[in-house]
């Protein structure tokens, strides 16, 4: 009788622990062939705009994700085989050589959005035509697509909404134990491939940055001992809500989105590891809000789900028409971070060096690109799509759609005001001078506002004036130095609040 084989295709689920699809193959057949492909179409040009779609900085953390994920294999027994190519290609290649002496099964983790379902579409034709059995499983939320409280037509189109069905009505599923020896690598003759490089796949090579906010290494290894360390070695996770809000260093905020973003993290695990951490040493606000954070990713995921290919459109999932410009010659200002305005600068120039950038700065950032100079929301999610380490579908989308005022917002015409955002978060200006050094000479708060110096304070700096000065700004003119303002908040239990003016009005600031 012919074995039962898993061909088990990684997407973004690049990781051992907890995982579904690799615990159905290991139930449900007598041999695994666990299969990673290097997609070309992923190492081209973004849709519109023609940026990499696949930056440098992202190259190299998922190769080093692949890497690990291998090692994680071998160690179990088992292998991964490694391809160049469509996944539509190497699993016709597959069927044609191992059909003929074993029952094959294809299995591979659903996704949501136009490109990865073309994919999905394309293999389970194959599939049928081939007589494959095809196993699709939901592996990559918090709460299951099962167990939400709604069809996927009837997900709440406000977060606040979604959050509190899900708290009240689901259950996240248990983690699942994987076993330390998985069901063995098929006894074939085939070429097992070798990890690219990033010259391999077009791409040039990325040299990490010293001074950046991500120092890690791609792959599930990494992430577990960052879980580890966040939550258990240094208790940083009871404080979380107090630093989430900062600009500089490694431990302001969990940094598990690059992890989770391809997988090589559960969102599950990490939920699990967070309710035992309440269990066993603290349960607060901060606890709670890593869990926040993780409904905040789902539900943008069950929106790509339930808008489709409108989270792409220029008038986004709710579908408002706005004129939006698509001046190159301010975008590249933008984009290179010589807009003139320090705090975007200083962003801006993170995330081209490092493929980081704070949360604080991506919501400021995309609301000057959007409100301040009106240009084409898609270019900054295309440019974000491209450079950040951590990109997400969804979540970039999601949040670019809520940026640009076309998402499923309660707050209309919200706008952020570079000066208070900059004097709020960074208010001695140390974040601004170590990513605009020119800027170096400037002291304390003044840095934010250079084109206002004069008499004593002016000082001959090679840095451009404004592009655009809104004049809200006027208003914090006055709050040069303003002698740890936000830190004196902070110890009041009330600097935490303002990060969550982007998502909500204050009414619907969640509780614990």
């Amino acid at each position: 009788m012919a074995k039962r084989l898993a061909i088990y295709l990684f997407r973004n689920d690049l990781r051992v622990h907890d995982n579904y699809c690799l615990q159905w193959s290991h139930l449900n057949c007598d041999l695994i062939l666990p299969l990673y492909c290097f997609d070309p179409r992923h190492f081209q040009e973004t849709w519109h705009f023609g940026f990499p779609k696949t930056g440098p900085q992202r190259t190299k953390f998922l190769l080093e994700s692949v890497c690990d994920l291998r090692s994680n294999l071998l160690a179990r027994n088992s292998n991964l085989l490694i391809k160049k190519e469509t996944p539509e290609n190497a699993i016709q290649d597959l069927f044609k050589m191992l059909k003929n002496d074993h029952k094959l099964f294809l299995v591979f983790q659903e996704e949501v959005t136009r490109e990865e379902i073309d994919v999905e579409r394309a293999l389970k034709k194959i599939c049928k035509a081939e007589n494959v059995e095809v196993h699709t499983i939901w592996n990559a939320t918090l709460y299951n697509k099962e167990d939400i409280p709604f069809k996927v037509s009837h997900v709440p189109d406000t977060y606040t909404g979604f959050r509190k069905s899900v708290e009240s009505q689901c259950e996240v599923r248990s983690t699942v134990k994987m076993p330390d020896t998985l069901k063995p690598f098929p006894n074939v003759n085939i070429d097992l491939g070798h990890i690219p490089s990033s010259k391999d796949l077009g791409i040039s090579d990325f040299l990490p940055h010293p001074k950046s906010a991500f120092p890690w290494k791609g792959g599930e290894t990494s992430a577990l001992k960052r879980v580890n360390y966040f939550l258990w070695e240094s208790d940083k996770v009871a404080k979380y809500k107090e630093t989430r809000n900062g600009l500089i260093g490694d431990d302001y905020s969990t940094k598990f989105s690059a992890w989770l973003s391809v997988g090589c993290l559960s969102p599950r695990f990490v939920y699990s590891e967070v309710k035992k951490y309440e269990q066993k040493r603290v349960s607060n606000q901060s606890t709670y809000w890593v869990i926040f954070e993780l409904i905040w990713r789902d539900y943008f995921r069950y929106v790509a789900l339930k808008y489709g290919d409108k989270m792409f459109y220029p008038s986004g999932i709710m579908g408002k028409h706005i004129e939006w410009k698509q001046d190159m010659k301010k975008f590249d200002l933008w984009k290179d971070g010589k807009t003139g305005v320090p705090f975007v600068d200083a962003n801006m120039r993170e995330l081209a060096l490092t493929g980081w950038m704070s949360n604080r700065g991506r919501q400021n950032v995309a609301s000057f690109l959007v409100k301040d100079l009106g240009i084409d929301w898609r270019l900054g999610a295309e440019w974000f799509e491209s450079q950040l380490i951590d990109h997400d579908v969804c979540s970039n989308y999601g949040n670019w759609n809520y940026a640009a005022g076309i998402g499923n917002d309660p707050r209309e015409n919200r706008k952020f005001n570079m000066i208070k955002q900059g004097l709020d978060y960074d208010p001695e200006g140390e974040f601004v001078r170590l990513w605009v050094p020119e800027l170096a000479p400037v002291k304390n708060g003044k840095v934010h506002t250079p084109w206002t110096l004069t008499g004593n304070d002016f000082v001959d700096i090679d840095y451009p004036k404004p592009m655009v000065i809104a004049p809200e700004w006027s208003r914090q003119l006055g709050r040069v130095n303003p002698s740890g303002f936000y830190k004196n908040q902070q110890k009041k239990g009330m600097g935490n609040q303002r990060g969550l003016d982007f998502y909500f009005s204050n009414k619907n600031q969640p509780k614990k």
